[in-house]
């Protein structure tokens, strides 16, 4: 049986990678998709939704969410995709229009108010889901779980202590983690470990107008990114986060107490991941700390034909 899922993005070079992944992928049911403010400003984030799901001739609904942080301004990350979000690529005009209903309402329509669990993958700042979670308290008792890319056992990526997706909205972030809800944290550990070659990249055939060709020309771009960062690959961040939904057996996880800092000097957006227990607090998060990496590029290669 598919997995029910809403994928909640900021697209983003490896957002469409990801959703490319999720939507050619028979293990995913993907119910919508929504879109946030993030890696681009919310009205480019959600026209790139729109016209990564009408290029690959899929009819969900895609829904635009918050267009700044809960409480603090935005901060993209348009020196890693570009002034569209989508890097070197240039997409048609979607042929389908988004809904006028915003994201945290279609979370609750697709699963509440139809008494239906969901499992929520998030790929970019968390402003949705805590949005969602003010407006409607009861979506913890319907959301089963979140799988996040976001996060860090120890460094950042947008500061020397923050990932981006929880830098960009802290306050949203401590919300979800406080909220109860089940969550698997595909953080900087694995997805550092979740690269691809330049030659497993060109073994992809990428056909023009199919979605390999789509998600081939993103990975171009971030190898050329990563690499002059001193990685061996693309290094491959949201589409870890939807491989380990596919295939929960290719990352390793272990259960950790994890707060959000939102006031530090110098740690704001901070996941403080309790590894040894000193807050006897219980664990609230699976932490990803490891990924097959040949299984992972078997995988990914192996959606790009489908």
């Amino acid at each position: 049986m598919k997995h029910a899922v809403i994928i909640d993005c900021d697209p983003g070079t490896d957002d469409t990678i990801a959703l490319v992944m999720a939507l050619a992928s028979e293990a995913l049911d993907v119910k919508a998709v929504t879109t946030v403010a993030g890696n681009q400003t919310a009205d480019k984030t959600a026209l790139n939704g729109l016209k990564i799901v009408s290029y690959l001739k899929k009819e969900i609904p895609v829904a635009k969410g918050a267009d700044k942080p809960i409480m603090r301004p935005l901060v993209t990350a348009e020196h890693v995709h570009g002034e569209t979000g989508l890097g070197p690529v240039t997409l048609p005009e979607p042929s389908i229009e988004g809904l006028d209903t915003p994201a945290w309402d279609l979370f609750y329509q697709l699963s509440a108010a139809k008494n239906e669990k969901i499992h929520l993958i998030t790929l970019g700042p968390l402003s949705n889901v805590a949005i969602a979670l003010m407006k409607y308290p009861q979506l913890r008792d319907y959301i089963t779980h979140i799988t996040m890319m976001g996060g860090s056992m120890g460094y950042g990526n947008d500061t020397p202590a923050a990932e981006y997706n929880i830098y960009a909205d802290p306050e949203a972030a401590r919300m979800v983690f406080e909220a109860g809800i089940p969550i698997t944290m595909v953080g900087l550990d694995c997805t550092h470990q979740a690269w691809l070659t330049r030659e497993e990249i060109d073994t992809i055939e990428a056909p023009k107008g199919s979605g390999a060709w789509l998600a081939k020309a993103m990975m171009n771009h971030i190898h050329a990114f990563a690499t002059n960062y001193g990685f061996p690959g693309a290094v491959m961040h949201d589409p870890s986060a939807v491989a380990a939904v596919i295939d929960p057996t290719l990352i390793e996880t272990k259960d950790y107490y994890v707060a959000v800092e939102t006031k530090g000097k110098h740690t704001t957006g901070k996941t403080v991941v309790d590894v040894m227990g000193v807050t006897k607090k219980p664990a609230n998060v699976a932490v990803a700390v490891g990924i097959d990496r040949e299984r992972f590029v078997q995988l990914v290669q192996g959606l790009m034909k489908a």
